[in-house]
């Protein structure tokens, strides 16, 4: 058993699919108590159908201060407390720069940012106000740290997680609140199949990976579960990158 898991409380965004279901699933095999959100009730219900344990979630726009502020609620009621929050919630679009709309980039900011500010604010503020703390952890990514092509939004939104991240952990620590950030790789999820054919993977695979294989969802799972336990007590405002050496590569 990780350290310090078992019979905590977490909340974890976007987490029924892909990296998000994967960390529900490990938490729950460690022990937590688990409470998740998603874009749609039917996305939750057959997210919840598939796990064991202490689970329950609902649907919530992460985007929306008022869903959020019920999100928290509804997940304080299930829980007891939040002790730890994964930060999981997020969405991507493959365009060009110059051909990049509007709508698109608001979008893809008002999730991977904004979203991601207002659930961690939330959390935040509860983990403080009882005085017992707790352990956040962003979703940002490899591409906070360096710029891909087709990918300016999404590239410019998980840059400024890093940088919330890093704030957070600033200000937060001192209030016994730990933060980090994961920052994957190339993940075989349903969110990357939408952005890629089995041939562009496998050609990403050869000529950008050192392992030479797409990383799987539960491998940032346990990167997850690292930096909320307490193995990782005295790791805070870190960004733990999980990319099969990718961004080793001059």
């Amino acid at each position: 058993m990780t350290s310090g898991i078992r019979a905590k409380g977490v909340l974890i965004s976007g987490g029924t699919s892909g990296i998000g279901l994967a960390t529900a699933r490990r938490f729950l095999e460690e022990g937590a108590r688990v409470f998740l959100s998603g874009v749609t009730e039917e996305e939750v219900g057959k997210a919840l159908a598939d796990l064991d344990g202490a689970v329950d979630g609902m649907a919530a726009d992460v985007a929306d201060e008022r869903a959020v502020a019920q999100l928290l609620e509804r997940a304080e009621a299930f829980l007891g407390r939040v002790d730890v929050l994964i930060n999981n919630a997020g969405v991507a679009r493959k365009s060009a720069f110059l051909d990049t709309a509007i709508e698109d980039w608001d979008r893809t900011i008002a999730v991977n940012l904004r979203g991601m500010f207002l659930v961690a604010q939330a959390a935040g503020r509860a983990m403080v106000a009882d005085g017992l703390g707790g352990a956040i952890v962003n979703m940002a990514s490899t591409n906070a740290l360096g710029g891909e092509e087709e990918f300016a939004d999404y590239n410019a939104s998980k840059g400024g997680v890093l940088q919330l991240t890093r704030t957070m952990a600033v200000e937060l620590g001192p209030q016994g609140v730990r933060v980090n950030c994961v920052c994957p790789g190339f993940i075989d999820t349903p969110l990357n199949r939408a952005l890629a054919t089995e041939e562009e993977f496998q050609v990403y695979e050869r000529e950008r990976i050192p392992l030479r294989r797409r990383g799987r969802p539960e491998e940032v799972a346990s990167a997850y579960l690292f930096l909320a336990s307490d193995d990782a007590s005295f790791v805070h405002g870190a960004a733990l990158v999980v990319d099969g050496g990718q961004t080793a590569v001059m």
